[in-house]
């Protein structure tokens, strides 16, 4: 919902009933991640998407119908063999979606968490898409500290579960992750949905993930500008005034004139497990105090430009400054995957294409060389229907 979260937050606002369609879960290949949403209100408007185009016509009806009934439905929107026309997936991924109504002040757990949603605050918005009639469609807003709505002001066992969706959620929402949860009636986790459980659709919005690039070369531009492109909040850190300009770097959302390793140690309450740390100095002077502090800290990705001579002066040095084999591992140097770049721009796709990699697990081989699922880290043979899989992307 952050993608349309202004315009929910104008619909709330002036007390106009919506529909929000959310995917919740995702196998094969299908063109969007969980969490992506359409909305439409009581007039028909429509803004977001959940399919890039497949099956937004179905879910929109979906929607209106949502609204006119007050009833949340949970669709699975498949692929179709014989015929790749009808409502389905022709690329060969399956969607579950969860269509949800919403009626500005009569769910507090909503409520809240589309306010939140719209001013930028962290928050997990998590909601029952499949279990008792009773449980689903409710909804709890979790914060940091806070957790507002309820499942159900029924037996005990709901407080049970409620206590254990909360804590579920603001585990998530700490480490900006967003997916489904199966718990008990009585909130113990589980292994697979069945009869007394329930599935939970646990939705963070949070800031942006970092990109600090330290360096301020020629490289480093390029570098900032498929960084935003990624949606990263990008920071440009360099300690020579002369190059970290704002002038000189106007994609990046802040450049800063600082020694790199006293700026890391400035940011800690601002990194997490989804930070990217780019290193193009190659001048050990700025790397090796820096790189010691970020190969312990709990960040997503390290990366470090120079020759592969470079490299092992650098490697002798950090270990020389004390760092184990494990943490030295972490380090991705030298930078990027090997594309054969030469420019700046084909510099800065080959360090994209890594960061994606090392966040979704993919192999980095071409996609013509396998036969398996395209999206690494959504799909598991346990979660794909037969005939799911695709060798094309959405």
């Amino acid at each position: 919902m952050q993608d349309i979260a202004e315009q929910l937050q104008a619909w709330h606002a002036s007390g106009r009933s919506f529909a929000v369609a959310t995917v919740v879960g995702v196998s094969g290949s299908a063109p969007r991640d969980p969490g992506a949403a359409l909305a439409v209100d009581a007039a028909g408007e429509a803004v977001g998407s959940v399919s890039g185009g497949c099956v937004e016509g179905a879910v929109y009806e979906l929607c209106l119908a949502a609204i006119e009934s007050g009833e949340p439905v949970l669709e699975r929107f498949g692929y179709s063999d014989e015929d790749a026309f009808a409502v389905g997936l022709t690329c060969g991924g399956v969607l579950d979606v969860f269509v949800q109504p919403v009626v500005p002040g009569s769910d507090a757990g909503l409520d809240a968490g589309l306010a939140r949603i719209a001013a930028g605050t962290p928050v997990a918005l998590a909601r029952v898409v499949e279990g008792p009639a009773a449980l689903v469609g409710a909804c709890v807003a979790v914060t940091a500290g806070e957790a507002f709505g309820a499942l159900s002001t029924g037996p005990s066992t709901v407080g049970a579960l409620e206590r254990a969706v909360v804590a579920e959620a603001r585990a998530m929402l700490d480490a900006g992750r967003t997916g489904r949860v199966v718990l008990g009636l009585d909130g113990r986790p589980c292994d697979e949905q069945g009869r007394g459980t329930v599935t939970v659709f646990v939705e963070s919005s949070v800031p942006a993930p970092r990109m600090i690039v330290f360096g301020a070369i020629d490289f480093a531009a390029a570098v900032v500008r498929i960084g935003r492109f990624l949606g990263y909040r990008v920071t440009v850190c360099d300690a020579r005034p002369v190059f970290a300009t704002a002038r000189r770097f106007p994609d990046a959302d802040e450049v800063v004139v600082d020694w790199p390793h006293r700026y890391l140690d400035s940011q800690l309450g601002r990194i997490d497990g989804r930070t990217v740390l780019c290193v193009l100095t190659h001048d050990a002077k700025f790397d090796i105090p820096l790189l010691e502090r970020a190969l312990r800290l709990p960040v997503g990705y390290v990366g470090a430009m120079g020759s592969r001579r470079t490299h092992r002066e650098r490697q002798a040095k950090l270990r020389e400054a004390g760092l184990s084999d494990a943490e030295l591992a972490r380090l991705r140097s030298p930078i990027g995957l090997d594309l054969g770049s030469r420019t700046p721009e084909e510099t800065a796709v080959s360090v994209a294409a890594e960061i994606v990699a090392h966040r979704r697990g993919g192999s980095c081989l071409p996609l013509s060389a396998g036969n398996g699922p395209i999206h690494h880290d959504l799909a598991t043979p346990a979660e794909e229907p037969a005939g799911s899989r695709s060798p094309h992307a959405a």
